[in-house]
This record gives C-alpha cells, sequence and structure tokens, in this order.
C-alpha cells in the first residue's frame, strides 16, 4: 500500500507515519516543516498549498489528512485562519485526488467538536449537529465537503470524529497543561468545575482504528465516532494524572468555563466496534506513559 499522510510533522500525523513504514507500506509524508533527510516527504506552504503537485504521478493508495488547526480559541481569534487550515485545504486536497488519482481513498480526520453541546448522551453519529466555535463549524463543513466528492466525483471519503486524543507528543491541551502547571510548585487553578465529562481514547488506539477503516471501512461519505465510549469526568482525570507525581499536587477548579467548550461528552463506538476495534491503552497506562515521555522534554 502506497499511502500520504498530510500533516505528517504533527501530534497524530507522526505517529500515523511511523505506523505506516513499521508496517510494510510506502508511506510518504507531507507537512509545512523543512525536511531534507526523508526521502519520501513533500513540503508545502499552510495555506497555499499545490496539492495538485503533491498527488501528480505518485498513484497514493489513500491518503490521511492529519493537518490542520486544533484549537477553538485560535479559531474565535483568527477564525479565516482556522476556514483555510480545517476547511478550503480538505477542498482543495480533494480537488487535487479527483484530478490526478481518482482511486485514492482518502481519510479525513474530523472531530468531536461538531456536536457541541449534544441533546443526549452517550453520542450517535446521527445525533443533531451544532457545533459551539468556528473550529467545530469549520470541521463540518469539511465533512461535508467530503460527502460532496463522494457524491458528486465518486471519490472514496471518510470522516474520523475524534474525541479526547491524548498521548507522546502532544504539547498542547489537558495533559500538557496539566504537566506544565504541577511542575511549577505553586498551587495550580484550572478552567471549568470539573463536572465537565470528556471520552478520552490514546494516539495509539487512533492509529488503529486508521488502519480499520482503511481495511475494511466503506469510504461513502461517512462519519465514524472515534473514542472509547467511556465517559470520564474531568476532577477524576486530573487526580489520576496528579498521582503519577512522586509530590502531591494542590488543585483547584476556578468555576470558570471557556468559550466553546462543551460540557458532557461520551461517544456511542458502535460503528468502529464492528470494524473490529479494542482498546489497547488503557487511561491508566496512558497516562502514565504521557507523564513519563513529558518528563524527558
Amino acid at each position: 500500500m502506497k499511502i500520504l499522510i498530510i500533516g505528517s510533522k504533527g501530534f497524530i500525523g507522526t505517529h500515523c507515519l511511523n505506523y505506516f513504514r513499521q508496517s510494510g507500506s510506502e508511506a510518504w509524508g507531507c507537512d509545512v516543516v523543512v525536511d531534507y533527510t526523508d526521502q519520501q516527504y513533500v513540503q508545502v506552504d499552510a495555506t497555499n498549498a499545490n496539492y495538485l503537485k503533491v498527488f501528480e504521478g505518485r498513484d497514493f493508495d489513500v491518503c490521511v489528512n492529519c493537518s490542520g488547526a486544533a484549537s477553538v480559541p485560535d479559531s474565535l481569534r483568527r477564525p479565516l485562519r482556522d476556514f483555510e487550515l480545517n476547511t478550503y485545504n480538505v477542498f482543495r486536497m480533494l480537488n487535487a485526488i479527483r484530478e490526478t488519482t481518482p482511486g485514492c481513498k482518502f481519510i479525513n480526520l474530523s472531530s468531536a467538536a461538531v456536536y457541541g453541546n449534544p441533546d443526549s448522551l452517550p453520542i450517535v453519529e446521527t445525533q443533531n449537529l451544532q457545533p459551539i466555535s468556528p473550529y467545530g463549524q469549520h470541521k463540518l463543513q469539511a465533512e461535508a465537503i467530503c460527502r460532496e466528492f463522494r457524491d458528486h466525483f465518486d471519490v472514496a471519503t471518510c470522516s474520523l470524529r475524534i474525541f479526547s486524543a491524548f498521548g507522546d507528543g502532544l504539547r498542547k491541551q489537558l495533559f500538557w497543561d496539566l504537566y506544565q502547571k504541577g511542575r511549577s510548585g505553586n498551587k495550580v487553578t484550572l478552567w471549568g468545575t470539573g463536572m465537565e465529562s470528556r471520552d478520552f481514547i490514546h494516539v495509539d488506539d487512533i492509529i488503529q482504528i486508521i488502519d480499520l477503516v482503511i481495511k475494511k471501512g466503506s469510504f461513502s461519505g461517512e462519519a465514524i465516532n472515534v473514542a472509547n465510549g467511556k465517559e470520564i469526568l474531568i476532577k477524576d482525570i486530573v487526580r489520576t494524572f496528579y498521582g503519577c507525581f512522586p509530590e502531591e499536587i494542590d488543585y483547584e477548579f476556578g468555576g470558570q468555563g471557556r468559550k466553546g467548550d462543551p460540557n458532557n461528552w461520551v461517544a456511542d463506538i458502535s460503528l468502529i466496534k464492528q470494524l473490529g476495534y479494542r482498546q489497547e491503552v488503557s487511561l491508566k497506562d496512558g497516562l502514565k506513559k504521557y507523564y513519563e515521555w513529558a518528563q524527558e522534554e
């Protein structure tokens, strides 16, 4: 299999590229960073990439788009850039596939942010989609583009709605923030009340799901939840993570939420279970690995 990972220098993209290379695939990387050492790598501009040149003559079987912006606060500050990275670029990738490699399967990494604050839990893929941030709106628009290219141009597409991803290499979001604050030696003040909830999934399990979708997915423009189907309160996950520290961490919740952040999430994962998904990295083991990785940074 010849596979292209767009966003291969990012958190999920790095893991994805390494996995498929180690699995024996001809795996190419593509990102904005200069890399003269990798012969199977294409550099592009973030908002003005020529994806026709990326795809032309290379005959990829699969493309996994791991690129884009990944910050709700940034999408509120710079909505145009968020749109360009998360929506417009997806159109340009798919149009390049349509023109050069119409048989290439396309997986777009979407987000649970398309759900906003859901009407009910667990969240099924057919539930009302009501994003509460520009980031969520732009991810939803990218999903619509994937369906457009499937319905009108017969390009095989699939969107993966990733819930709360974590793992080695993630230098932002909850656990990175907890680690940085925990090592400061000061009392830690956190966003929210602690009663918010999320459905966490380790990056290794995300890669497992990507592999399963490539092998067994229908690629009919569908969207699939990527999570473990377990609702975890933030106050409980903070206690678990700070339990990895050798010293006791003094912390409190400030009670103030952030604009664009949902309250409670847990996914229905029936679709990925049908593909054969089984969780391989437990939350406790994943957090321990993350703490050990962060110590080395």
